[in-house]
């Protein structure tokens, strides 16, 4: 659905009239997937030690460094606070940002790197690294221009598996992805290399974010299989014979669901990404919710999840090195009037995929999730009209999100070089100002 307002935004007279008025300037936000910052300035806020490991994976990367004096309109400013400790210390962190966050380039990206507050020596240290999350999520609102921040934490022990997440931050795959504190942990051991197709599941694939994701995958080259409701498996059918994959029509919530599901993965060796996507909204305030609404929203939102895991896990299902990615939404972490089975339902997952990701580490699997805000679907599209866009401006971004986003997030997360990352849940929001 178009965007009417920033369009206008971005015109000569709506530009000048919005100013004047003090109304929202969203710039488009370049979502271009091949897109990459070409320009990194790489800064130390206090005597850091990540440097040579972000100067080695930058170049891997082909993004070239630059003094930040001799060239303004850089596309990133990645700053090394891990040496950051001390109040004294957020002197040089002050220095770094104020000199440079203007000369970062419209679609920009800003990455700030520490290490986790648990893992602090003191707690002065502690305090630091964990008021950075409140600079990021500053900086994210400060920056505007499409210019998207991050706070990464790193562990202290052994060098962060940062390739892929780089790609991904600096790319313009995670455009909607801003005011996130993403945990990357240590490189797991490594795999075996294998030549076979990576085999995704992809739960509600027929339309909206399902069918964003399963483009997503099967750009990337992996055999897709897409499960929906029977009613839709015509369009699951013709999407299969598009993307080279397969279909699977069935009710999420029959009782052989799980079993069935299994003995699909079973015929393709077994499954490499679990995507949980399909979910269900019937929505009522508490007091007039009928249990029927209550119930299919249990029962397809977090039940089936739940059930489908422990099937595939139980019969060994999901191959080792495996990614399970499922869709929360920013309604299961800020609450929503009206919404009170939705957001327990993905609060849940929240719980579920945190826990999960404890239990299937020892598998080498990973657990995360991704808690979309408002993205421009069939179902945001009936929305009334002003509910519309305070949903689409109540954002860093000043915008809705695209289907495209959540389904790069969680193709990043479900990245075989991804895999120090578990039981993390990114939300894909804009930094939405809804939520923490």
């Amino acid at each position: 659905m178009s965007d009417r307002y920033l369009a206008f935004a971005n015109s000569g007279l709506g530009h000048w009239l919005t100013g004047t008025l003090g109304m929202p300037q969203p710039v488009p936000i370049d979502r271009d997937p091949q897109r990459i910052a070409r320009t990194a300035l790489l800064a130390d806020a206090g005597g850091g030690r990540l440097l040579p490991q972000l100067t080695e994976e930058l170049r891997a990367l082909d993004v070239a460094l630059v003094d930040g004096g001799d060239m303004p309109g850089f596309d990133a400013l990645l700053v090394d606070a891990s040496g950051c400790r001390t109040v004294a210390d957020t002197d040089a962190l002050y220095r770094v940002l104020h000199g440079h966050i203007r000369a970062i380039a419209a679609n920009g990206r800003i990455l700030l790197l520490t290490t986790d507050p648990a893992e602090a020596p003191d707690a002065e240290a502690a305090a630091i690294w964990r008021g950075l999350e409140g600079l990021a999520r500053s900086l994210g609102k400060e920056a505007r221009r499409a210019i998207a921040v991050q706070l990464v934490h790193v562990p202290l022990s052994a060098p962060a598996a940062l390739s892929s997440s780089l790609a991904f931050l600096l790319s313009g795959r995670s455009a909607y992805v801003s005011g996130q504190v993403i945990r990357i942990g240590a490189a797991p051991l490594s795999l075996p290399e294998t030549p076979r197709q990576r085999v995704v599941l992809v739960t509600g694939a027929s339309r909206g974010i399902g069918a964003a994701i399963a483009s997503c995958f099967a750009r990337q080259g992996a055999h897709v299989v897409g499960l929906d409701v029977p009613a839709a498996e015509p369009v699951l059918r013709e999407q299969a014979a598009r993307l080279g994959g397969s279909a699977l029509a069935l009710d999420l919530t029959a009782e052989d669901a799980p079993a069935r599901i299994a003995e699909d993965a079973a015929t393709h060796g077994g499954y490499d990404v679990v995507v949980h996507n399909a979910g269900i909204t019937r929505d009522k305030t508490i007091a007039r919710m009928d249990p029927g609404r209550w119930d299919a929203v249990m029962a397809v939102n977090l039940a089936a999840p739940m059930r489908i895991t422990a099937a595939l896990l139980a019969a060994g299902q999901i191959r080792h090195g495996g990614r399970i990615v499922a869709v929360s939404s920013l309604s299961g972490i800020a609450g929503n009037m009206g919404q009170t089975n939705y957001a327990l339902s993905k609060a849940g997952v929240i719980g579920w995929v945190e826990r999960l990701a404890r239990d299937v580490a020892p598998l080498g699997i990973t657990a995360n999730a991704v808690a979309p805000g408002f993205i421009e679907t069939q179902m945001t599209a009936a929305i009334p009209f002003l509910i519309r866009e305070a949903g689409r401006r109540m954002n860093a971004m000043g915008q809705g999100g695209q289907p495209e986003d959540v389904a790069e997030a969680i193709a990043w997360l479900a990245d075989p070089a991804s895999g120090g990352i578990n039981g993390e849940v990114v939300r894909v929001c804009g930094q939405s100002l809804l939520g923490a």
